[in-house]
This record gives structure tokens, sequence and C-alpha cells, in this order.
């Protein structure tokens, strides 16, 4: 397109006037540039309805339905009063002093003024039937001028009250008191482009919220990330600034041209097969093409340059895009795109500020390229006839669990879930710091008892609702495991910190097996998953969520394992009697076969007073007792061993825990020499854990290094204590607690010395 030619897009709903302004001397923006305001003007009066105003100068900056209803309403005005103007201003030759000077005023207005500040114009037009109706009352026209000037007097009175009605002045009214001409503040506050270079089909808000006050600022990598909050509104704007909105014209055309080059490659599904490859080979390539272009172009790019412009190649080409850039900040926990995608920002769970809009606007084009890279990195079908799909996302600096639905489940197109896994597996300590995690959600007297029951190998059950940190709760207890204990994990989306673990020395094993909502495929159902690992030899067993008929295989594992390896899983259900409720009733698990379940922690969020922020917080440890037939609540089967306080915001012991009235904890003991028939000792340990772990989150938070409670160091600290209590039960006779205390507070000493 050459400058200021036209042209409308229509993509479903949508339709689109693109504007071109590369050539143009100006930047293409409405609320600063009174040239745009006057070009859109003249080209909204020209063809009619649209939804979407589109300038294109390098990248393209875009504004919405709503802002392009403002701007559409005036432009009909302006076509309406121009036509008034010309045939209803027409006078008869004697009234042609009265008349033509007026409608000279008339035409200057509507000509220079109207289309590119349509305030000013309002308030001239206005100011005129001020004078006009003034000049008339007060006789200083004779009656000859009055008859002459009926219709101009007609038609500045319709022009006022057509422009009173329009939305763009009504907004613009309790400003107009100090307006000047050239003053452009009303338009910042009514219109404000979202941004998308030319090679990239997200779009971004780049102007900050004016009115907003910036709650928290930081960096990651050369992505600039700002927390708003807006007045009048309980939500934050998470406000991202990425290095692709910040390069310069010439960059900017430099990764459009590599970016046609490579639109031409289709990768194969094979090439999927290990994404980590598949990007260094791509950006090897990226880069060549990128230096070869440079050269031609006489561009010089540093090799810092260089790899940047690679990588954000990369990213728009065969990765995810802007979706990647938030992943990349660890803070965020879950990403929601919403359809219609164009229309509707994505929205985020920020680590600190909880639920966030963001300024990111992902376009139709960049939702169907996403769910065309799952298909080939799962090889699962997302359409009509499977309009639903999980899988698991590695990414550079992130890994994540998608959860992509289509219609005709979800009417309006493609939406996203996205879960972001933590880079690390929580640990236990980790869960009691108060310093590095916002909400802790255990204590170290329930971590404490946690440690024992899994080196007791009991089953257990981590409970809750969507979002409550199950999945995390569970890896934590992974790595609470010794490393020479054979691990398998069972699950239909990779989430749990297999390969984390596998890198720390652990033996462990994953399976994937067909997703309970997936149809036709030929992976392995889950229930055949489960009875398989229980012919891969003696192995503790964590399953990634109980969701179907694998429930029956599950509990077939625990009957086969207890007593010998821990079995556990995470279920839907926000009380011991919902998860009993769900495992019988719902998915058809005989009552005899929830014996086998031994613990069930239950995790839930909950509501500060003030019913935004939410905290994750572990609400009940419970153990299910044996003797009972049909119903555990009303038998009393149900015993907490830990209970939820409001009060003091912590879990703490009950009564029956305190009293030693534990079948699980008793049954652990019954095992080991030194516990048997000893609740005191039993009690002894228990504290003796607790207080290690709180040593270790008490010298973290000292030295400041959060990475003292990592899984790299936390699994030393655990070898350390179980070699220590070996040590020294071998050589006094019993397991000396305050003995084992002061040479585990030694060692780490030397430890974090090192």
């Amino acid at each position: 397109m050459e400058y200021g030619k036209s042209e409308i897009i229509r993509e479903g709903e949508e339709i689109i006037l693109r504007i071109d302004c590369t050539q143009s001397p100006f930047f293409p923006s409405l609320e600063d540039e009174p040239k745009v305001m006057a070009l859109a003007l003249e080209k909204l009066a020209e063809v009619g309805t649209v939804t979407q105003l589109v300038f294109v100068q390098k990248r393209d900056f875009e504004y919405d339905e709503p802002q392009v209803q403002l701007l559409s309403e005036i432009a009909a005005v302006y076509k309406q009063l121009k036509q008034g103007a010309a045939y209803g201003l027409l006078s008869r030759p004697e009234c042609a002093k009265w008349v033509n000077p007026r409608f000279v005023n008339i035409q200057t207005i509507l000509n220079r003024v109207f289309k590119a500040d349509p305030v000013m114009a309002y308030m001239e037009l206005k100011r005129l039937l001020r004078e006009e109706t003034r000049e008339v009352e007060q006789r200083l026209i004779p009656a000859e001028g009055v008859k002459c000037l009926a219709n101009y007097g007609s038609w500045l009175t319709e022009a006022v009250n057509v422009l009173e009605g329009c939305r763009l002045i009504r907004i613009a009214q309790p400003f107009l008191g100090s307006y000047q001409q050239g003053d452009r503040s009303v338009y910042r506050r009514l219109f404000s482009a979202t941004i998308r270079p030319d090679f990239m089909f997200t779009k971004l808000m780049a102007s900050v919220p004016t009115e907003g006050e910036a709650l928290a600022s930081y960096a990651v990598g050369d992505t600039e990330i700002t927390v708003f909050s807006l007045p009048e509104s309980v939500q934050y704007l998470y406000h991202v600034v990425p290095t692709e909105f910040k390069l310069s014209y010439e960059k900017y055309e430099l990764l459009d041209a590599a970016r046609n080059v490579l639109s031409d490659y289709k990768p194969k599904r094979s090439e999927f097969v290990d994404p980590e490859r598949m990007r260094m080979v791509f950006s090897a390539i990226a880069s060549d093409l990128l230096e070869e272009l440079a050269s031609q172009r006489n561009i010089h790019l540093r090799s810092k340059e260089l790899e940047e412009l690679a990588q954000i190649l990369v990213r728009y080409t065969v990765g995810f895009g802007l979706l990647e850039v938030l992943l990349s900040d660890d803070k965020v926990q879950d990403i929601s795109v919403n359809s219609p995608m164009g229309r509707i920002p994505m929205f985020i769970v920020h680590g600190e500020f909880g639920d966030c809009t963001t300024n990111i606007i992902p376009t139709a084009p960049e939702g169907e390229g996403w769910a065309s890279k799952l298909r080939m990195l799962s090889g699962r079908p997302l359409d009509e006839a499977n309009p639903n799909l999980d899988h698991e996302l590695i990414l550079p600096n992130a890994r994540a669990r998608v959860a992509a639905i289509t219609a005709p489940l979800n009417p309006t197109g493609l939406a996203y879930s996205i879960r972001r896994h933590r880079d690390k597996p929580f640990t236990l300590p980790l869960y009691m710091s108060r310093k590095f995690l916002r909400h802790p959600m255990l204590n170290a007297l329930s971590a404490g008892a946690l440690s024992f029951i899994i080196d007791g190998s009991r089953t257990m059950l981590f409970a809750g609702t969507r979002g409550t940190g199950k999945t995390s709760l569970l890896g934590s207890v992974m790595v609470e495991l010794m490393r020479r204990i054979r691990t398998i994990t069972i699950e239909d989306t990779l989430e749990l910190p297999v390969e984390s673990l596998r890198k720390l020395g652990y033996n462990i094993q994953s399976m994937k097996v067909a997703s309970a909502l997936s149809r036709g495929t030929t992976e392995v159902s889950a229930d055949e998953g489960i009875r398989t690992t229980l012919r891969l030899g003696d192995s503790s067993l964590f399953i990634g969520e109980v969701r179907s008929v694998e429930a029956r295989a599950l509990y077939e594992a625990m009957r086969v394992g207890a007593l010998a390896n821990v079995v556990a899983g995470t279920i839907h259900g926000d009380s011991p009697y919902g998860v009993f409720d769900r495992v019988v009733n719902d998915l058809q698990v005989p009552r005899t076969s929830f014996k086998a379940t031994d613990i069930i922690v239950v995790a839930n969020q909950l509501r500060a007073p003030d019913g935004i922020e939410r905290r994750r917080r572990i609400t009940q440890i419970t153990e299910v007792r044996k003797i009972w037939d049909e119903d555990p609540l009303a038998e009393g089967a149900f015993v907490d061993l830990f209970k939820y306080d409001a009060i003091s915001d912590q879990l703490v012991p009950t009564n029956d825990l305190l009293r030693g009235d534990s079948d699980i904890l008793k049954s652990i003991a019954s095992n080991t020499k030194e516990w048997a028939g000893n609740w005191d000792a039993v009690w002894e340990n228990i504290n003796l854990r607790a207080q290690v772990k709180q040593a270790l989150v008490d010298t973290a938070e000292q030295l400041n290094k959060p990475d003292l409670l990592e899984a790299e160091f936390y699994v030393r600290a655990n070898d350390e204590f179980r070699l220590i209590s070996e040590s020294v039960r071998d050589e006094v006779g019993s397991l000396d607690s305050k003995r084992i205390l002061f040479e585990w507070k030694e060692w780490l000493k030397r430890a974090v010395r090192r």
C-alpha cells in the first residue's frame, strides 16, 4: 500500500480498516497526531462500519472496536454536517452579505479543524451558536438579516446537538474548561493503540495506564515488567514490554524478511520429539539467515544483537510467541487465553499479586498457530471430534501444562489455560518459609510428621480443588524419598518434576498414558499403565491425577504396595469425605478397597477477609482407619492428625495426635525396633525431623540463601540426616535425637560455608 491508501479486510466477524503510513513523516497515533486522526476520520466517513482500525508503519498500530466506534460516530456526524452545510446554507442573492461570511467560517471549521480535532470543532461551533443567539436576541441584526440567517441558526443548533449526542464529546465535556487548540490530552484519555510488529500476530497495549499506580517493577532478561493497580478496579494490570517491542525499524524489517523466508518451512512432527534440540538447530538456521540478510542490507549486527534477533525469530516461528515471554517470569503461575481471540487480553495469576489482566492481546491466527504446534508435539487431535487437548510444554526457561479447547465445546473458537510449573521441585522446608514463599503452607511439626509418614511407606492421596497446589505437593513428597528407592510416575500430561529429580540422581522412571478425555488414541490407558508398574519390580508409585477408571487400578497398586513402598496420587476433593465420595461413588472403587488409603492431605485456597487475595494452605492431614463398614465419616474412620487454625494461620496438631491415638503412625512404628510400642519415641522422632527442617529454614532466611531450601541442597541435607541417624544408632544403640540434631547442625554449618 502507498501512503494514505486503505483496504478493508474481513476476518470472521471482524471488519478491519488498514491504512498505510509507511511513508508518513509522523507517528501513526490517533491520540497524539492530528493528521492521523484527520486521515482516519476521512476514511471512516467513506467506508462506514468498521470494527478495527490499523495503521501500518513497520509495526501495526491497532485500535479496537470500542475506540473505533467513538471515531466512527464522529465520522458519520462529519459526513452529515458537510452535506447539510453544502445544501442547507445555500442562500438567495439578497441574503449573500449575511450568509456568505458565516458559510466561510463553517467551511473552515469543517475542512481544517473538524477531522483533526473534533472536540475543538465542537467548541468552535458552539461559540458561533452563542454569538448568533446573542446578536439575534440583542437585535444587533436587522429583521431582513434575521430572516436570511434562519437556516444558518437551525444548522448550527442541529450541529451542536448532534455532536453533544456523540459519546466522544460527552466523555470530553468535563475537560473542556481549559481545552485549547493543539491540546491532545482529551484524546489520550480515549485512545490507546495496541502495537504489533510486522513479524508478529500478538498485539501489545504499549502505553502505561496514566492513572495507574505502579506496585512493583522488575526485569526478566530484557523484558520490562510493571504491575499496576487501576482506579476503580480490584484487578491488577501486569504490563509487559518485551525486547521485540523496543527494536529499531531496520531490525523489524530484518525480522520480517527472515520470517517470510522461513514461512515456507513446515517442520515435521519428528522434529518436535526433542523440542530442545529442534530449537537449537532452528536457532542456528535463524542466525545464519539473519546474518546473510543483514549483510545484503549493509546492516552491521554485533554477535549479541544477532543472537537476540535469532531467539525472537525462533520464538515467533516454531515457538509460542509472547506466551514464552510470560512463562519466563517465574512469578507467573497461570495464564488464561479466552475466546474470541483478538479482542480479549490474556489473564494471569501472579505469585505476589494474584489475578491480573495483561496488556497482551493474542489474535486468532496466533491461536491457530499454537494449536498446530500442540497437535504436532502431542500427537493428539484437536478438532470438532476431539475438542480438548492437554499437553506439557517444555520451553527454554519454563515447563508448563497447556489445556486447549475448541468448537463445539467452546462455541467462540480456541481458548487456552496454561499452568506454569516451578523450575525446581518444591520441598517441605520451602513450603515452611515465610520469607521465600509468600504464603507458607506448612509448619515444622506438620512437615516432620509428613516426613515420618513418607519414610514409613504409606499410601497417600493429596486432595484439593483446582489450583490448590496438589501436584506441587506431590512433587515435594518425591523429593522427600531416599534417592536409592526406585520410583515410577504415571501421568497423562507430564507435570511431576521427573527430569529435575533424575538430574539429582534419583532412580526414577516416567510413564505417559492416555488422557481420560481422549478418544481414538494409540496411547496406553491409565489403568493399564498402573497395572504395568506392578510388573516392573519393587517401586514407589506416583500418579499425576486420579481422574477416571484408573482409580481401581490405583487401589490395586495401593493394596499390593502396602507396607512396602509409598503409593501416592492427587485427586479432586475438598475434604476426606469428599475424597471418599469421589473415589467410591464417582469412580466406582469398592468401599473395602478405599481402606487401602492411609493418609489424605487436603489443600485448599482460602480467601482473605477482603475477598480478593487467595492463600494456599494445607487444611487437613487425616488418617483413614480400617475398621468401618459403610460410611467412614459416620463410623469415625477419618481421624485428623493436623487441622488448620484460622486464628494462628497454622496447621495445629489435634488432641488425637498429641495423645498418640493414631493407628497409622503406630503401624509405622511397629516395623521399627526402636519405636515399636513406644509412642514417646515416635513423637520424639517426628519432633526431631521438625527441628531439622526448621533449622534449615532459619539458616536459609538468616543468610538470605533460598537455594538452601531447594531440592539440590535439601536432598543432600536429607541424606546427611539419615546417615547421621544410622551412625548414632550404631554407636549408642538408639536414635538419640539430641545428638543427631547436634551433629546435623554441625554438618549444616560446614555445608553453608563451602
